[in-house]
C-alpha cells in the first residue's frame, strides 16, 4: 500500500522544492496522452469566440459600422471585436481546465493523492497544471488568429505578438482559477465560476469601448482581468503599442503569480497535512 511522502519544505513556510528538474512536465506529457482519443473536444474550444466574431463581429458589425477605439482609432466592428474574442478564448481555456478538470481530478479521481506519492510536490501539480492550460490556450489562440487573419479582421503585424498575449491571459486565469478550484466543496459550487466569467465575458469592454460605460462604471470595468486582457490582445491587433500596455501585462502576471504560488500551498494543505 503506498503512503503519501511529505515533501520537505524550506524555513519560513516558503514554498516545497521539487524533487527533481522536469517534474512538472511529467504531468503536462500525462494530460496529453489522456487527450489523445478527446480530441474532438480538444479542437472545438475555440468555436464559441469564432461563432461570436461572425455573427457579432461581421453579422451585426455591418449595422453598426465603425467603431472609435479608446486610443482615437475609427476601425470596422469586426475588426474591433476580434481581438476580444481572441482573449475570451484564451480565458474559456484557461478557466475550464483549471476549474471543472482539476476539481475532479482532485475531488474524484484522486489524482493528485497518486501523483504526490512519487517525487512530485504540490508546487509541481500548480506548475503542471497550469502549464498545460498554457498549451490549450496557447492552441485555441493559434486558431483564432489564423480564423481572424482568413477573415481579414486582422489589420496590423502587431497582431502576430497577440498570440503570446493571449497565451499570458490564459496563464491569469488558469492559475487563480487553480487556485479558487482548492476551495469548492461540489459541482454546485461551479456556479460561481459562471457567476464570475460570464459578466467579464459581457462587460469587460468586450463589445463596447471602455469611453461608453458610464463614468461610474468605468473603473468597474478596468478593475476586472479580462478587460485588461482584451486591451492587451486589442492594441497589439490594432497596432496600438505603447508604454501603457506594461500596465496590463503587470496586472495579468501578478495575478498569475498570486494564483500558481496559492494553489501549490492549497494542494500541500489538502493532500499532505
Amino acid at each position: 500500500m503506498s503512503r503519501l511522502r511529505r515533501v520537505p519544505r524550506a524555513v519560513g513556510g516558503a514554498l516545497p522544492r521539487p524533487a527533481g528538474a522536469g517534474l512538472a512536465r511529467t504531468l503536462v506529457e500525462r494530460n496529453i496522452l489522456s487527450f489523445r482519443r478527446q480530441w474532438v473536444a480538444f479542437a472545438t474550444g475555440f468555436a464559441e469566440p469564432v461563432f461570436y466574431l461572425f455573427s457579432l463581429g461581421i453579422g451585426l458589425g455591418a449595422l453598426v459600422g465603425s467603431v472609435t477605439t479608446d486610443a482615437g482609432h475609427s476601425v470596422s466592428y469586426a475588426v474591433f471585436v476580434a481581438p476580444a474574442m481572441l482573449a475570451t478564448s484564451a480565458m474559456n481555456a484557461g478557466v475550464m481546465d483549471s476549474t471543472f478538470n482539476v476539481f475532479f481530478k482532485l475531488k474524484y479521481a484522486k489524482l493528485y493523492d497518486s501523483v504526490l506519492a512519487t517525487p512530485m510536490g504540490p508546487r509541481d501539480v500548480a506548475v503542471g497544471e497550469v502549464t498545460w492550460s498554457l498549451l490549450r490556450g496557447g492552441a485555441y489562440a493559434a486558431g483564432f488568429l489564423v480564423v481572424a487573419a482568413l477573415a481579414g479582421v486582422l489589420p496590423s503585424w502587431w497582431g502576430l505578438l497577440a498570440l503570446p498575449a493571449a497565451v499570458f491571459v490564459a496563464f491569469a486565469f488558469s492559475a487563480v482559477g487553480m487556485f479558487a478550484t482548492t476551495y469548492m466543496r461540489s459541482w454546485v459550487d461551479f456556479d460561481y465560476v459562471n457567476l464570475v466569467v460570464q459578466p467579464m465575458f459581457l462587460l469587460s469592454a468586450t463589445f463596447f469601448p471602455l469611453s461608453a460605460y458610464p463614468g461610474w462604471a468605468q473603473w468597474l470595468v478596468e478593475a476586472t482581468p479580462l478587460y485588461h486582457g482584451v486591451a492587451l490582445c486589442r492594441a497589439l491587433c490594432l497596432g496600438e503599442v505603447g508604454v501603457g500596455l506594461l500596465w496590463h501585462v503587470a496586472y495579468l502576471g501578478v495575478m498569475g503569480a498570486v494564483g500558481v504560488v496559492g494553489a501549490a500551498r492549497r494542494v500541500d494543505v489538502l493532500l499532505l497535512r
